[in-house]
């Protein structure tokens, strides 16, 4: 897989990642490296193992072999991940804004993005009262999306980001991803096909039909 270039260290790396389901390979040895400034697309069908490569690298899935390593912030912590996957963990009962502090509550709040900022970022500005449950699935989609910026993450995990949004949508997902790998950090992405990414940043595909 990718290389680290420019002397930058990778944000996220696996080696020699191995994992089955149900008797079945879905990886063998595999090695990758997330760069900072970089996009690392998954590109594959259902069932090829997209969300579980996600789900491992997020260490919410172990590995049968091989190690996943994440660098250490200039502190000492581990660098952190942020996570959307196909449920996006809100609250149906909760508002919008409210939905939001909660995840403010539970990973702390970095002062940089207010609520109002990161839901005008991704075309809710005045929903905050909004019951969550009022919203459409592209709405909720929007909420999800604000979360990643009032919660900083230098590594994204992000799987199917495009569903259940239409085009504006997509392109709104494509500056949000621009903008943090403008910033130093690295986004890890699953697709069906490549041509749903539109982003301009430096990206490298890993077809995982191929793997096998």
């Amino acid at each position: 897989m990718n290389t680290p270039s420019a002397g930058l260290p990778p944000l996220l790396s696996a080696r020699a990642l191995t994992f089955a389901y149900a008797d079945r390979s879905l990886f063998a040895a595999l090695d990758l490296d997330v760069l900072p400034g970089r996009a690392l697309v998954l590109v594959g069908a259902n069932g090829s193992g997209k969300s579980t490569l996600l789900r491992l690298l997020a260490g919410l899935v172990a590995p049968d072999d091989g190690r996943i390593v994440r660098a250490t912030e200039a502190d000492g912590d581990v660098a952190a991940l942020a996570w959307l996957g196909h449920a996006l963990g809100l609250k149906n009962a909760l508002s919008v804004s409210e939905n939001l502090r909660v995840a403010l509550g539970l990973h702390g709040d970095s002062g940089r993005v207010t609520i109002a900022q990161g839901l005008a970022s991704v075309g809710l500005d005045g929903y905050d009262a909004v019951p969550l449950r009022e919203l459409s699935a592209g709405q909720r989609k929007r909420v999800a999306l604000a979360r990643l910026l009032l919660v900083p993450a230098p590594i994204w995990l992000l799987d199917e980001p495009y569903a259940n949004l239409d085009p504006e949508g997509a392109r709104l997902v494509d500056r949000l991803v621009d903008r943090h790998l403008r910033s130093g950090g690295a986004a890890v992405l699953s697709v069906h096909h490549a041509g749903q990414v539109g982003i301009d940043g430096p990206r490298e595909l890993l077809t995982l039909d191929e793997l096998r």
